[in-house]
């Protein structure tokens, strides 16, 4: 590839298919810093959130939760075939029988922020740059038994919301809340909760946003196998994967109602409900 004469720029996929705001005119991570902003959300609440979301998925990698849902694949490193079994963006390593984090609140304190000098959104309170893959079988209940196959939820109701695209990561707040009206439920209803981690600001700050509505949740029903801050957020992936961890995470706790949620770009977010099958 290249040019015969003249100029040419480089554009970076990633950042203007993924990562960029084509209405506000800004990266994801300008956005993140809005968020925390308007919710008076600090630096150390944010590596505190992100710490924990690695330590959450460090345990439950340990504990082999994400067997069940994860596929391994095979790759040749360096003329050498590798086996990868385990999501590698976790900040852990095996030693002796277990996994030891290779991160730390003084190692999260000390990152620089990453998209504006006086900013608090770091490398480490935010997702990796990931690659990653996942798929799901949806279909109807008589296709199901037509084809012999045992399902492992039902969905039971979806909803979808929008808001101005500077207030992306208010969003999941607000479909949230909408999705427990249209089902006639309350969080205490909900036995866990997968929301996509964009960043640890809009994570936090959905939080503040629900509980301002009379909604406060239980932070120990949410992500209890850590989010994207550990896992990734590989762009068109995360939604099928946080729904598959969701699934997964209540069949292996005997729990039977959870809600999984993410933003989109725009301003715009979802929120899908499920109960697990007897």
């Amino acid at each position: 590839a290249g040019l015969r004469f003249g100029h040419g720029a480089v554009e970076d996929a990633v950042l203007k298919d993924g990562l960029w705001c084509s209405f506000e005119q800004w990266p994801m991570g300008d956005a993140a810093e809005f968020i925390a902003r308007q919710f008076e959300i600090g630096r150390e609440e944010m590596d505190a959130f992100a710490l924990q979301s690695h330590e959450k998925a460090a345990r439950a990698t340990a504990a082999g939760r994400f067997a069940a849902e994860i596929v391994p694949i095979e790759v040749k490193i360096k003329r050498q075939m590798v086996r990868a079994i385990y999501d590698e963006p976790i900040r852990a390593e095996y030693h002796n029988g277990h996994y030891e984090l290779t991160t730390s609140a003084e190692r999260l304190a000390n990152l620089p922020p990453a998209f504006a000098a006086d900013g608090a959104v770091t490398a480490g309170n935010a997702p990796g740059l990931n690659d990653g893959a996942a798929a799901l079988v949806i279909m109807s209940r008589a296709a199901a038994e037509q084809q012999g196959l045992a399902p492992l939820a039902r969905i039971v109701g979806y909803t979808h919301a929008a808001v101005t695209p500077q207030w992306i990561f208010s969003a999941p707040a607000q479909a949230i809340p909408r999705l427990l009206k249209r089902l006639d439920w309350s969080l205490d209803d909900v036995d866990l909760i997968e929301l996509n981690e964009a960043f640890a600001a809009q994570v936090l700050a959905n939080g503040v946003d629900m509980e301002r509505q009379g909604l406060p949740w239980d932070w120990e029903k949410v992500n209890v196998h850590g989010g994207a801050v550990a896992l990734g957020h590989p762009i068109g992936a995360s939604g099928a994967r946080v729904l598959v961890t969701l699934v997964h995470a209540l069949r292996q706790r005997g729990r039977r109602r959870g809600i999984a949620s993410l933003c989109l770009g725009g301003g715009e977010a979802v929120a899908l409900a499920v109960e697990m099958e007897a």
